[in-house]
Order: structure tokens, then C-alpha cells, then sequence
């Protein structure tokens, strides 16, 4: 007979800070930070606030709101059909996964 006890150790946790949730939000190159609503695209966010981004189809199909992102990540609930390069998004059709930096700015 073995004695197992106390053999067992726990999983490591990570750190509080990394267990968070940072809340989804728009860092734009003017120093402003926009705050989106849960289910909202980045272009609905930023013309809440009052920015002015040109598109024409508002589901990633001509790629004509094209942006830098210049950090974070967003995600497409629907596949675009228009190019999206490294470093770029569409803020048509995209929403942000926690923080995002655009090389964006209010017009």
C-alpha cells in the first residue's frame, strides 16, 4: 500500500492582472479612447462618437473603410469578402477583442 497523500499539487494560476478582461475600447492616434457597447462593430463605435469613416457596405464586402491597426486584436463574426492585409482591419464588420489602437483620427 502507497500513501498519495498531499501528492497532488495545484495548477498554477496566472496572475490576477492576466485573468482580467479588459473591456473592449478604441485607442485612436488623436489620444482619444472610445469605449464600445457589447455586440457593437468598430465603425458603429467610432460614429457614436462622432468620427466620420468612409465605407459602403458595412459587412466587410468592399473593403472601402479599410484602417491601420496599429495594436490589439479584433475579431469577424463573418468572414469579409474584401482583403484585409497584416496590420489592418475593417472597422465595418470587425469588433474589438479588448483594447485596439486605429491610425485613426476625428475629422
Amino acid at each position: 500500500m502507497s500513501d498519495a497523500t498531499n501528492t497532488l499539487t495545484p495548477a498554477p494560476h496566472a496572475p490576477a492582472e492576466q485573468q482580467a478582461v479588459v473591456a473592449p475600447r478604441v485607442h485612436t492616434r488623436d489620444g482619444a479612447v472610445l469605449h464600445a457597447h457589447p455586440g457593437e462593430s468598430v465603425l458603429e463605435t467610432l460614429e457614436r462618437y462622432g468620427h466620420h469613416v468612409e465605407f459602403q457596405c458595412r459587412s466587410g464586402y468592399c473593403g472601402a473603410c479599410r484602417t491601420p491597426l496599429m495594436a490589439g486584436k479584433v475579431h469577424y463574426p463573418a468572414v469579409p469578402l474584401a482583403f484585409v492585409a497584416q496590420g489592418e482591419c475593417l472597422p465595418c464588420c470587425c469588433k474589438p477583442v479588448g483594447a485596439i489602437r486605429l491610425d485613426i483620427q476625428k475629422n
